[in-house]
C-alpha cells in the first residue's frame, strides 16, 4: 500500500509541475503590447497567482496526507481488537474501540520504568551537552589561543564521520571502563556535541565584540561575561538545543540496545521491541501501537508548543549583523 501512495504522490507532483508550467505560460505577458490597459494586466496577475496558490496548497495537502496517514494509522491499530486485526479485510477504522488496550500496554511493557530511564538519560545528557556546548561555543568564538581556528576545522570534520563508525570503539571503551548495563554508558558518550557548538558558536559570533572588551575594561571576567550578556541573548538558540537535544535523547534506539542487558535499564523505544512479542514469534500489533502511542504523544506535543522556539533558535543562528 505504501508503494502506490509513494507512486501517487510523484505521479500528482509532476502533474502539478506541468500545470503550473502551463499555467504560467498562459497568463505571463510577452511584452507592454500585449497588455490592452493597467486593469487588465493586474487582474491576470491576480488570476495567475490565485490558480499558482491553489496548486501549491492542493500540493501541501497531498504531502500532510502522506506524512500524517502513518500517526493515523498507528492510532486506529492501537484500538483495535486482537481478532480484527487478524481479519483477512483491513479496515481503516475500528469496528470496536478497545481503550483497554492502553493500560495492558503499560503494564505489560513495564512502561513506568521505561519512562523513568528515558528522562532520566535524556535530562542529564541535556544537562551535561548544555554546559559543554556553552563553554565550548565561548572558547571558540571569543577566546583567543593558538590553534584555535585549526582545532575548530578538526572538529567541524569529525561532522563527516559517520555515527555507525565510532559505535565499536565507543562500546569497547565503556566496556573496559565497565559501564555496561549502567546510565554513565548511555550518557557520557553524547556529552559533547560537535554541530550544537556549532550553532552556539555562530550565534555567539554575532553578538559585537565592543561588549565584550567594554566588560573586560569594566573589569568583568569571561565567566561573568558569558553569564550576563551572552547566554541571555542566545536563549533561543539555547532552547532550540534543549528541545533537540530531549528529543533525541527520547528516539535512541541502537546505542542503549547495546549497552543495555537487563529490562531494568532498557529505554522507551528498547521496551516496544522486546515486550509485546510472544514465545511463537508473534507480536501484539494493538498494544505495540498503543504503547507507541503513549510514547510519541510527549514528542508530538513537544514539538507542536515548542516550534517556534526551535525556528527563531535555528534562524538567529543563520543571520548574519
Amino acid at each position: 500500500m505504501i508503494k502506490y501512495i509513494i507512486l501517487f504522490s510523484v505521479i500528482a507532483l509532476l502533474f502539478l509541475v506541468y500545470l503550473l508550467s502551463g499555467v504560467l505560460k498562459v497568463y505571463r505577458p510577452k511584452d507592454d503590447a500585449d497588455v490592452e490597459t493597467v486593469q487588465a494586466y493586474i487582474k491576470k496577475q491576480k488570476i495567475r497567482k490565485a490558480i499558482f496558490r491553489v496548486f501549491i496548497y492542493i500540493f501541501l495537502a497531498i504531502i500532510a496526507v502522506y506524512i500524517v496517514f502513518p500517526f493515523y494509522w498507528m492510532i486506529i491499530t492501537s484500538l483495535k481488537s486482537t481478532e480484527e486485526l487478524d481479519s483477512i479485510y483491513v479496515t481503516y477504522f475500528p469496528k470496536e474501540i478497545i481503550w483497554e488496550n492502553y493500560p495492558i500496554a503499560m503494564q505489560r511493557a513495564k512502561m513506568g520504568r521505561l519512562i523513568f530511564n528515558t528522562v532520566y538519560v535524556g535530562v542529564i545528557s541535556t544537562l551535561g551537552t548544555l554546559v559543554t556546548t556553552i563553554f565550548a561555543a565561548f572558547a571558540f568564538s571569543r577566546l583567543k589561543f593558538i590553534g584555535r581556528d585549526l582545532m575548530f576545522t578538526l572538529f567541524l570534520a569529525t561532522m563527516m564521520i559517520p555515527g555507525e563508525m565510532m559505535v565499536i570503539t565507543n562500546f569497547i571503551t565503556v566496556s573496559k571502563l565497565g559501564w555496561i548495563d549502567t546510565y554513565s554508558a548511555m550518557i557520557v558518550p553524547f556529552l559533547v556535541s560537535v554541530f550544537y557548538i556549532y550553532l552556539l558558536r555562530e550565534n555567539f559570533r554575532q553578538v559585537p565584540n565592543e561588549l565584550y572588551l567594554a566588560a573586560k575594561v569594566d573589569g568583568n571576567g569571561d565567566f561573568k561575561y558569558l553569564i550576563k550578556v551572552l547566554i541571555p541573548m542566545a536563549l533561543p538558540t539555547i532552547t532550540t538545543i534543549t528541545i533537540l537535544k530531549l528529543m533525541g535523547s527520547w528516539n535512541s534506539y541502537i546505542w542503549p540496545n547495546l549497552v543495555t542487558q537487563t529490562e531494568e535499564m532498557r529505554l522507551v523505544s528498547n521496551g516496544l521491541r522486546t515486550s509485546f512479542t510472544s514465545e511463537d514469534g508473534r507480536s501484539a500489533q494493538n498494544l505495540q501501537m498503543a504503547a507507541a502511542t503513549i510514547i510519541t504523544a510527549p514528542l508530538m506535543l513537544l514539538f507542536i508548543f515548542m516550534r517556534k522556539y526551535i525556528m527563531r533558535g535555528v534562524s538567529r543562528s543563520g543571520i548574519k549583523g
